[in-house]
Parts: C-alpha cells; structure tokens; sequence
C-alpha cells in the first residue's frame, strides 16, 4: 500500500503502530552492537513512541503547514544521469507457477575503451517477478555464461534496491571489449508475466583513483537435512592486498535464518564487522558502512549463513525435504 498522503496512511494507523513497536518496520537487521552503516532505518524510541501516540488518539490529521513539502518522485531513472543503456533485446516469459532455474543474458556493450562507472541502475519491466539479478563484467574473449566464477559484480539488484552510486574517486571498471552477463533468478507471482532488464550506466568523470570490486564469498556444495533449524555453512577468503571494505550483501533463499561477516587481523583476533540475526528472504538489504573500513593484505574475511529448514521458519515451503 502507498503511505504517501494522511489519506493513504491513515487506515493503517494500528497496523503502523503494531509494526513500529514490534520494530518489524522499517525492514533493517543489522545488530546495532556491530558496525555502524549508512541508511540505518533504525527508527528511535521517541519515533516509535510518536506513531504508537498517533495511532492510539486516533490517527488525526496535522495541520498541512507544519508538514513538509510534498515529495517529488523522479520519472524514469533515478540516476542523477544516464550515459548509456544497455540490457536485455527480448522480453522473457515467467509462468504462473512453474519454477524457473536461473537466466542468463549476454549484454554485448562493446565499450571500445575503458569505462568507469560510478553508478548504475537495474530497471526490470515487471519486478514482481524478480527475485534478484546480478550483473556480471566479462571480459573480452571470455566465454563464460553462468555458473561460479571471479568475474567481478558490476551491481546485484533485489526489489527495492537502490542504484547503486559510488563516492568521488570511487568506480568500477568495464574494460574494454568487455561483455555484461546478467543472471536473474525469476520467481513466479501467480500468473504469466513478462518482463525485460534494462541497465543504465552513469560514467566517471575521469579514471578514478581507487577502483570498486565486489567479492563473493560462496559455499554451493552442502545440503540441509530435513528439520533442522541451524545449519551453519561457512566460507572465507583471504585479501591478496589493502583494500578498503565498503559494505555487504548477504543473501540466501527461503530457508536462510542469520548471516554473519568477521575479519580476522594480523594479530589473529577475529572481529565481527556485520550480523543478521533476522534474515529475511523477502527483503534483501545492501549495508553500506557509514565509513570505509581498511583491511590489510593477508587479512582473512569469514562469512558464516545460518539456514532453518524446519516447520519453525514460516517461509519453508516443505520442511520434510533435504535441501542441496
């Protein structure tokens, strides 16, 4: 439902306040003990207490002076510019019901140079039926079209993301000749759609001074026996120089439960740097951290995701099955 007008909002008013109290909403589930991030939706104990007020006197109307101006959405992108746009040339048919493995698409930008990009926008055409979508950089003469690989992330999009745009000095880099290969894991809503992916492109200014990469850190080869609640999977890779750390996106599917991030020093001490204790499948949060945070070659970067395959976890479509 849209809360953008008293008019939207108001039949919601107990709704918003069981939320707010119960702090399911705004969606954000990072442990406030760890780190500290950007666009934390955290609201404060005076928030919470202002809405429960609200609602509870029963939801009057402010008086429209004492309110902000009213919000104007962008049309189209919401780039603050777009240099280029390249995507998918035909629109992809979701069924109704059947499940679908993963997609992948061959984006032949052809750059004739190198180009740095310091943001970037994914635009599907009917985002109810995408779960997410990655778009990979390949570079020129590779032939890879799917699976694991280093290949590095130009973005990862889940519904509601943001674009993603980069601090001056900062952006990533499409070599060129480079291909983009789009992933995108398409999850049916219940009746036949249709839909297509654009992305735009908004070039730096000039050669950056640090360049953005996206790591994955990913285990695919273990199963999750029927019933259990915690099974831990974990992965970790080691920096093979300084670098600064920027943010995280943990992701698992509908048995994921919690999701863990620690960097381990030069002194051996492990630090955790970001924990989920709520993941939730159906909101899938980029946490950019409010400063970047500087890791020294050799450091070690452990990430360990916890997943509930038992009828505890509301969201498990068969909780008498194994998972792989």
């Amino acid at each position: 439902m849209a809360l953008t007008t008293y008019e939207e909002a108001r039949p919601w008013a107990r709704a918003i306040r069981e939320k707010v109290v119960t702090r399911e909403m705004p969606p954000w589930f990072a442990d406030p003990k760890f780190g500290k991030f950007q666009h934390d939706r955290r609201l404060s104990d005076a928030e919470i207490a202002t809405l429960a007020r609200w609602a509870e006197e029963g939801a009057p109307e402010g008086r429209a002076a004492d309110g902000p101006p009213r919000k104007v959405w962008p049309e189209g992108w919401n780039l603050p510019r777009v240099d280029a746009v390249v995507g998918m040339t035909e629109q992809v048919t979701v069924p109704a019901h059947e499940l679908l493995d993963y997609k992948y698409f061959v984006i032949a930008s052809r750059f004739a140079d190198d180009r740095w990009v310091q943001g970037v926008e994914l635009r599907p055409l009917d985002r109810s039926v995408v779960h997410h979508a990655v778009v990979y950089v390949r570079k020129a003469g590779d032939t890879w079209t799917g699976g694991p690989t280093t290949n590095d992330i130009l973005m990862v999009y889940a519904p509601g993301s943001a674009p993603d745009i980069f601090a001056e000095g900062m952006s990533k880099l499409i070599p060129s000749g480079a291909d983009l290969v789009l992933e995108v894991h398409y999850t049916p809503a219940g009746e036949e759609a249709r839909d297509r992916i654009d992305v735009g492109l908004m070039f730096a200014p000039q050669r950056p001074a640090k360049r953005v990469m996206t790591l994955q850190l990913a285990s695919t080869g273990f199963v999750i026996p029927p019933g259990v609640r915690n099974r831990q999977v974990r992965a970790w890779g080691t920096f093979p120089n300084d670098a600064l750390l920027i943010g995280f996106f943990p992701h698992m599917h509908l048995r994921g439960r919690a999701f863990e991030y620690s960097v381990v020093g030069e002194d051996g001490r492990e630090e955790t740097l970001l924990k989920v204790d709520n993941y939730d499948f159906y909101w899938q949060l980029t946490y950019r951290l409010a400063e970047p945070r500087l890791i020294r070659k050799g450091n070690r970067m452990n990430a360990v995701a916890t997943y509930d395959n038992s009828a505890a976890n509301p969201n498990n479509p068969d909780p008498g099955s194994a998972v792989s």
